[in-house]
């Protein structure tokens, strides 16, 4: 089977605003998907002239509520509109619709008899937008009726494990042409990965109007825009030789890692690709990693710590530590690592001028899997910390490894607080694409009023400034977000996966 066709799905409102947007991606794109359901009333009645002003290969789709569309004027006027928009048929084929799209249960013998006279292409599809789709095979042969549709599944997932079975039934579908994708956040791999689910193309929206593409009161269809899909994942140098790399974690709804390895992999000359694949447990992570051969993979919030157990082996650091930020499979099983640490110690060096924390004072915010790695790197740079956080039995585990002071992170530990202000670091998740004034949701520090003498490091990096960084800030604060820690982080990670590559 080529690789798969990237198509962009047009949802603007006017065909003036969709053909604009097919200038803006053309040279990403190898098709495009006028979703006529988006389109404004009045302009439903000009369909029939869009394929000529694009000069663009184009499925016509006019979906119905039910099926995730805006549809919802009947079967008798969508039947109508099909029939405007396929008839008077073109000498040029370029200026017919490529493709038209029915739903599997939609049939009208004259439509698609035109079609197929016209040259247009039929895709069958099917769409459950609440659950996964079993026996894929099965399902789609039984939707190729004449022989000349293209059948097409989309659905939605309820864990990474649905999807890990997609993969699984999609690999006996390498002599088929077939469109096959899960929607929603976890269906996110199967976009990216269209020519291991054996499907033809791959969905894409413009980044624009990625909002307008929600299903099931407001979650998220799935899609990626076309420029990311070809700059950031070289979707169209994907082929059987790739060697595929990822990051799991939950809701994993940020992350700059597939961007930062991504580029690592091209500079280097390595065909490898790196994927999220969010998963609400570890143990989904490692299956979906063993059925599309990972060769390794980052893991990040809420997994560091549950992940140790499932492991064959672990670093030095790992052990010391309790939480892991990277495995990777060798020979014999599945290695962990924490990179984070020696990430950390270096952002933190060069953020503060110190080479080491002799005499220093450092709180430390949150009991997670990365509080861990940064309460050893603080213990390692000679450093005194204490430990706050919401839950203290978690400080209190953390602390006690190292000899550290612990509190609970509230108003009530304003006075320790204090005595541990020089260098604070921030390592929760609060503050994470918050938007929208410091309040006690996204700051969590908002009991705490800063005197413009305190170093603050938020590990976070997506916003620039997290609400907690903007007040420290504005107090006269030197601050510093945790991009410099992801890249310092992220180059140990590379080493560890370029070995593994070479070694593949």
């Amino acid at each position: 089977m080529q690789r798969p066709l990237v198509c962009l799905c047009l949802t603007g409102k006017t065909l003036e605003e969709d053909a604009e947007l097919v200038n803006t991606y053309r040279h990403h794109i190898d098709l495009v998907e006028l979703r006529a359901d988006f389109l404004d009333e009045d302009e439903r009645l000009n369909l029939r002239d869009f394929p000529s002003m694009i000069s663009f290969p184009c499925i016509l789709t006019i979906r119905r509520i039910n099926d995730g569309g805006r549809y919802e004027e009947g079967e008798a006027s969508r039947t109508i509109l099909f029939a405007r928009a396929l008839s008077f048929a073109e000498t040029d084929v370029k200026k017919n619709f490529a493709y038209v799209d029915f739903e599997e249960d939609f049939h009208v013998s004259s439509l698609q008899d035109a079609a197929l006279a016209f040259g247009t292409k039929i895709i069958r599809s099917f769409h459950d937008m609440h659950n996964p789709v079993k026996n894929l095979k099965e399902k789609l042969d039984s939707m190729r009726i004449t022989g000349f549709e293209i059948p097409k599944i989309a659905c939605m997932p309820h864990t990474l494990a649905d999807v890990t079975d997609m993969f699984k039934e999609a690999s006996a579908l390498s002599k088929t042409q077939q469109i096959v994708c899960a929607m929603g956040p976890l269906g996110f791999p199967t976009r990216i990965l269209a020519d291991k689910m054996n499907s033809c193309l791959t969905y894409t929206t413009a980044a624009e109007l990625m909002e307008t593409m929600k299903v099931n009161k407001g979650v998220a269809i799935g899609h990626i825009d076309p420029k990311t899909l070809s700059s950031v994942y070289h979707f169209s140098q994907i082929d059987k030789n790739t060697k595929y790399f990822g990051i799991t974690g939950w809701p994993l709804k940020v992350t700059s890692s597939p961007k930062m390895h991504n580029k690592k992999f091209e500079v280097n000359g390595m065909n490898a690709l790196f994927c999220p694949f969010p998963s609400e447990n570890i143990e989904d992570a490692f299956h979906f990693a063993k059925i599309l051969d990972i060769k390794g993979f980052a893991v990040t919030v809420p997994h560091k710590e549950a992940v140790i157990p499932l492991l064959d082996e672990v670093s030095d650091n790992v052990k010391k530590i309790g939480a892991c930020n990277t495995v990777i499979h060798h020979k014999d099983g599945w290695k962990g690592y924490n990179t984070d640490a020696p990430g950390f110690s270096k952002a933190l060096q060069e953020f503060t001028g110190l080479q080491a924390l002799e005499g220093k004072k450092v709180a430390i915010i949150g009991a997670g899997g990365a509080s861990r790695a940064i309460a050893y790197a603080i213990h390692e740079l000679g450093g005194k910390a204490c430990v706050f956080n919401r839950t203290i039995g978690r400080a209190r585990v953390i602390a006690e490894l190292y000899g550290f002071d612990y509190a609970t992170l509230g108003p009530e530990s304003l006075t320790k607080l204090h005595e541990y202000s020089e260098i604070i670091v921030q390592t929760t998740s609060k503050g994470m694409a918050a938007e929208g004034e410091p309040n006690q949701d996204n700051d969590p520090l908002y009991f705490y009023d800063f005197d413009g003498t305190e170093l603050l490091y938020d590990i976070i990096y997506v916003p620039e400034k997290t609400p907690v960084m903007e007040r420290a800030a504005e107090a006269g604060c030197k601050v510093e977000n945790g991009l410099s820690m992801l890249r310092y982080q992220g180059d140990a990670q590379f080493a560890l996966y370029k070995e593994v590559y070479e070694n593949a």
